[in-house]
């Protein structure tokens, strides 16, 4: 059961350390749960699990402007549009995943695809810093619906694991003209519908292989990922407020090729 406690905690670091940055969350997890030998049914449940956690801690730092928005809601055109882009942005990867869940798993869900997507993704990133489009919005609450749906459609890209939901996001932003800060706090309260609703799916198709014995390890996994997620979540703000995000690029094509190495040649 220790190793059960400390394997949990180690996957809630690195969940709440990933899930906001664009490195990819899931493509971490899947690395780390194979190098602990943390695999099978209820593990994958526990992965999805914590991912909920580190929402939750957007939600807590964000929960001013969440309860402003939900208050306003009925009166206030301003939270009106805000609410409405995030159901356009919701809505492609919310279907898409619908259907295939079951197949990603079983199919996408390895160290191999993680690393490819990891290469693929830190070029694109690359790529996209060195068009360096014009910010044309630098508000996330005034963002055009159209914008909002091409980010949706991005956020599909991140159903793969080891693209990164919160990559697929923000690239997706800055090539439609959003800033680096707005195109940031979008995906962070993007991630909200779209995590809610995976971890909640999954745990419901999950229900007949988790028992009260798993409480301990999920309970660990949540409260290590929340609070790493906090810190993490802050200094992520403050840097891309200053910087370009090519040095998870380069981190993403060095550690993918690293990966492919072992698994395609040395493994």
């Amino acid at each position: 059961m220790w190793l059960d406690l400390l394997k949990a905690a180690i996957l809630g670091v690195v969940e709440g350390a990933t899930e906001f940055i664009p490195v990819s969350s899931t493509g971490h997890l899947i690395l780390v749960a194979d190098w602990l030998n943390f695999g099978g049914p209820r593990a994958a449940t526990f992965e999805i699990f914590i991912q909920l956690a580190a929402i939750l801690a957007v939600v807590y730092l964000y929960r001013a402007k969440v309860f402003a928005v939900a208050k306003n809601l009925p009166h206030d055109p301003g939270a009106q549009k805000f609410t409405l882009n995030l159901i356009v942005a919701f809505i492609p990867a919310a279907a898409i995943g619908y259907f295939i869940h079951d197949w990603m798993k079983e199919v996408l869900f390895n160290p191999v695809v993680v690393a490819w997507a990891l290469v693929l993704g830190g070029v694109a990133i690359l790529l996209i810093e060195r068009w360096n489009p014009p910010e044309r919005v630098t508000d996330p609450d005034r963002i055009p619906v159209k914008i909002a749906a091409g980010v949706g459609l991005a956020q599909v890209l991140s159903l793969i694991p080891g693209v990164s939901r919160s990559g697929a996001t923000i690239m997706g932003g800055r090539s439609l003209g959003m800033s680096r800060p707005a195109a940031t706090e979008f995906s962070f309260f993007l991630a909200i519908p779209i995590m809610v609703m995976a971890s909640g799916y999954d745990l419901y198709k999950s229900r007949d292989v988790l028992s009260l014995g798993d409480f301990p390890v999920f309970a660990v996994g949540f409260i290590v990922s929340f609070f790493s997620a906090l810190v993490v979540i802050r200094a992520f703000l403050a840097y891309v407020a200053r910087r370009t995000f090519v040095p998870f690029a380069w981190y993403r094509i060095g550690f993918g090729g690293l990966l492919l190495l072992w698994y395609l040649v040395l493994g």
